[in-house]
């Protein structure tokens, strides 16, 4: 016979043969799931954590039953899969999602009524203390219609036609290739090729209207990130200001320091290659100022002089505080 791999499996296992026996011994039930006597213990243990009422007939053999009358919920959850359901709640309210508070408070209701007392209790505890840092949600979408047909898409690598309201007001109607979403800023995104503009974009969830399934299928490129790409598409929005920043440091350093929402990073000779742009100066001098390490400002001119300024601002702020 062949045994299962995991614990937990196993776990489910004993349950799934009290439920369909009823009574078992526990040499036979240590038989049926491919465990000793004293494993098969630490399991039923383990269902008796999980709020599951069992019966145990003390003897040689010893035997094994579900209480009389008990039905199993539908859902059952451990205690790291009770804070996670818990967590992401939590975190939904604060996802742009349509309705999302009457909707997670609806969810908290449901789990509440199948999970056990002990879970219950983590549930609660979670809800009522634990607090997610997103950022406000800048552009909700009206309903989850265009969220849930552009998943299914993507899912199902199937095209869509959509229509579609520009920041400025300008409405169209466009077939596109669903790759992914992602959630940035306080806003949810579609990303993937747009057929009209014959290339790949990316398009707010709140400006996005009516979506329609059509019969074409595509390939997503294989590994698509829909968050990176997104943060990349926003680094390259130009600005006033062009930028060029050599820095003496090596990619994976300058990786972490900036993200792709900041700019471009290439490596070059001598270090990495920034290339980005602003129409503030001086806030991006104040970045490059906390830098652990050296930098060649290549352009502009303008960003030197705002970098000289911040410098003698931190020299004066220093003495004073030296003094």
């Amino acid at each position: 016979m062949a045994t299962m791999a995991k614990p937990t499996t196993r776990v489910l296992a004993v349950l799934d043969l009290l439920q369909s026996h009823g009574r078992m011994s526990g040499p036979e039930l240590a038989r049926r799931v491919g465990v000793d006597v004293r494993t098969l213990r630490r399991y039923i243990v383990a269902l008796e954590d999980l709020g599951i009422p069992l019966t145990t007939e003390r003897g040689r053999a010893g035997a094994y039953m579900l209480v009389a009358g008990f039905k199993l919920p539908p859902m059952m959850f451990t205690n790291d899969e009770a804070v996670a359901l818990s967590v992401g709640l939590v975190a939904a309210r604060g996802l742009g999602l349509a309705e999302a508070s009457p909707a997670v408070e609806s969810v908290q209701a449901k789990l509440a009524r199948v999970m056990p007392d002990k879970l219950k209790r983590h549930a609660n505890a979670i809800a009522d203390t634990v607090k997610v840092d997103l950022l406000p949600a800048s552009g909700t979408p009206g309903s989850n219609a265009a969220l849930i047909a552009l998943a299914g898409a993507a899912q199902a690598q199937r095209r869509v036609r959509m229509h579609y309201e520009s920041a400025a007001g300008v409405r169209t109607e466009r077939e596109f290739d669903p790759y992914g979403l992602a959630w940035r800023a306080g806003a949810w995104y579609a990303l993937g090729m747009c057929h009209l503009r014959h290339g790949l974009r990316s398009f707010r969830l709140d400006r996005v209207g009516e979506v329609s399934l059509l019969e074409p299928s595509f390939r997503r490129p294989l590994g698509f990130d829909a968050l990176g790409q997104l943060l990349q598409s926003i680094g390259a929005i130009a600005h006033a200001h062009p930028i060029e920043v050599l820095l003496h440091t090596d990619l994976q350093t300058a990786r972490r320091v900036f993200s792709l929402a900041f700019g471009v990073l290439e490596p070059v000779e001598g270090g990495v290659l920034l290339r980005s742009s602003a129409d503030d100066l001086d806030w991006f001098a104040r970045q490059l100022a906390g830098l652990a390490f050296d930098f060649e400002i290549r352009r502009p001119a303008k960003l030197r002089v705002e970098l000289a300024r911040c410098a003698a601002r931190l020299q004066r702020l220093a003495a004073t505080a030296a003094g």
